[in-house]
């Protein structure tokens, strides 16, 4: 194993990844921009380096900084945790130029996957099934023809994009022009490069992901499914592992594809092949993220596979310990993303020094953090700054948790999404797992959140119990959500 790990990101992944690394016996470096000088991960780590002001542009994504440190510190092996560079092929290209150890994928396994087209024809050829659509690089002329050939409505997709930049919906053809006018000029500003493609727009699908593990010797296993259907604006808010939606046989189909393409372009370490599930249960390849990822705890905890160290060994030339009939899958886990935002005010982001911090605990849960009383928390990064993550032996004691965890959770001096997650775990339709990417959008309002009173809480308990015996749930029925007295409109269930 490895002697000296460098974490090349920052906040609660860095503070992840640098535990994993201790547990290991593994010496670290934290590097840090200089509004992070007294984050929690600097703090953690054996060692600390400053490599610039707190633009990212001169501190997280400057490559020769990053590198020039590793070689300074001695570092053998880098970390790139999510954001930032973990997905820059060039990163990885020059950290193993270096002779120091990628642990992650093979550049060329990103630059195939990371560009959406080069994967979607590669996925294609090896008979995975994807969304109708276009090549990338058409003329406008030409996108405007093949859209009238797949019918509307379609979706417009910046082809290197994420996050939803340079993402249109167009739902007619007097739409379509600008659209792509607009597409084009977000995701120039946003990676460089204008080129977009069509896909016909999947109605109210679900997001469903497949974990994958690859070592170098040709292994691939999949740890089973996460469903990330709770979206804003294309970026997950809570993750659940299993899903609702996916029954033992669909697990395996979407596992046995997930692990095929993977192997079409020889991968290795952790990866997430992301598809959509139609309501009619079939599932489309969606892209490929060539990382760790947000949510990777939830499946940690169902499969008892620690996806960190996975890489690290993986990374050092080892094979993987598991063969595909060895996972198994045990309870439920649900991940809330704790952001800085407001969610009362159209989630604007929430700056400043964190005054109060009470963080929950208590029998399967588990707090992912990057703050501490007094740490300011600045708003030149991504306001995510914790996760909460519980595990209970069906989803009825999982949903039961996190409201009790969520409940528990304080932290004072900024305005965090805590509210909403209580919002959306006292949601009817959550519970029932009636939900889809639209849920957000279209059938929940969030507003100022009371604490939920004893006659609530006693109706959700004897609710989700019944949901997770396989009984009938009536108080759940939306015509009880309407009249019953145990359910206050406006507690986060829209009709």
């Amino acid at each position: 194993m490895f002697k000296k790990v460098l974490v090349a990101n920052r906040g609660e992944i860095a503070v992840r990844i640098l535990r994993a690394c201790e547990e290991r016996g593994v010496e670290t470096v934290a590097v840090y921009s200089d509004a992070d000088r007294n984050a929690l991960h600097v703090r953690y780590a054996d060692e600390a380096y400053r490599i610039g002001p707190p633009p990212s542009a001169e501190s997280y994504l400057r490559i020769d900084k990053i590198i020039d440190v590793a070689k300074k510190s001695g570092a053998d092996a880098i970390h790139p945790g999510y954001g930032f560079l973990a997905e820059n092929d060039d990163f990885a290209q020059a950290v193993i130029d270096a002779g120091i150890v990628f642990i992650g994928p093979s550049p060329e396994a990103m630059r195939l996957m990371g560009d959406k087209i080069s994967a979607r024809n590669t996925v294609i050829a090896a008979g995975v099934p994807v969304v109708p659509g276009t090549a990338a690089g058409l003329h406008d002329e030409e996108i405007q023809a093949e859209a009238a050939a797949i019918g509307f409505p379609v979706l417009i997709k910046a082809s290197a994009g994420g996050g939803g930049k340079g993402m249109r919906v167009v739902r007619t053809p007097a739409e379509l022009e600008p659209s792509l006018g607009a597409a084009r000029r977000e995701a120039k500003n946003a990676f460089g490069d204008d080129t977009v493609y069509l896909e016909k727009l999947i109605e109210r699908p679900r997001h469903i992901e497949i974990q994958i593990l690859g070592d170098k010797h040709g292994n691939v296993i999949h740890l089973g499914e996460r469903e990330c259907s709770i979206q804003r604006r294309h970026q997950k808010l809570i993750e659940e592992a299993p899903s609702v939606a996916v029954n033992a046989d669909l697990r395996a189909r979407m596992g046995e594809v997930a692990v095929k393409a993977a192997k079409a372009v020889g991968y290795y370490s952790a990866g997430t092949m992301e598809f959509l599930l139609d309501q009619s249960g079939n599932f489309y390849f969606l892209e490929m993220n060539t990382r760790l990822q947000v949510e990777h705890p939830v499946t940690e905890l169902v499969t008892g596979v620690d996806i960190v160290k996975e890489m690290m060994s993986i990374a050092d030339g080892r094979r993987l310990r598991w063969k595909q009939e060895e996972i198994k899958h045990k309870g439920w886990a649900i991940e809330c993303r704790i952001t800085a935002e407001d969610p009362i005010n159209n989630f604007m982001p929430s700056g400043g020094v964190i005054t109060t911090l009470q963080e929950p605990t208590g029998p399967s849960v588990r707090v992912e953090s990057g703050i501490y009383e007094g740490f300011e928390v600045s708003l030149f990064y991504d306001p995510m700054i914790a996760k909460l993550i519980v595990w209970g032996e069906n989803r009825a004691e999982a949903l039961l948790r996190m409201r009790r965890a969520l409940n528990e959770y304080r932290i004072g001096g900024i305005k965090t999404s805590i509210p909403f997650h209580q919002q959306i775990m006292n949601s009817t339709q959550f519970m029932w797992g009636t939900f889809d990417t639209n849920f957000l959008q279209d059938r929940f309002s969030v507003s100022l959140i009371e604490r939920p009173e004893m006659e609530l809480s006693a109706a959700i308990a004897a609710a989700l119990v019944a949901h997770g015996k396989g009984q009938q749930a009536t108080v759940l029925s939306p015509a009880a959500a309407q009249t019953g007295s145990a359910w206050k409109r406006g507690a986060g269930w829209k009709r």
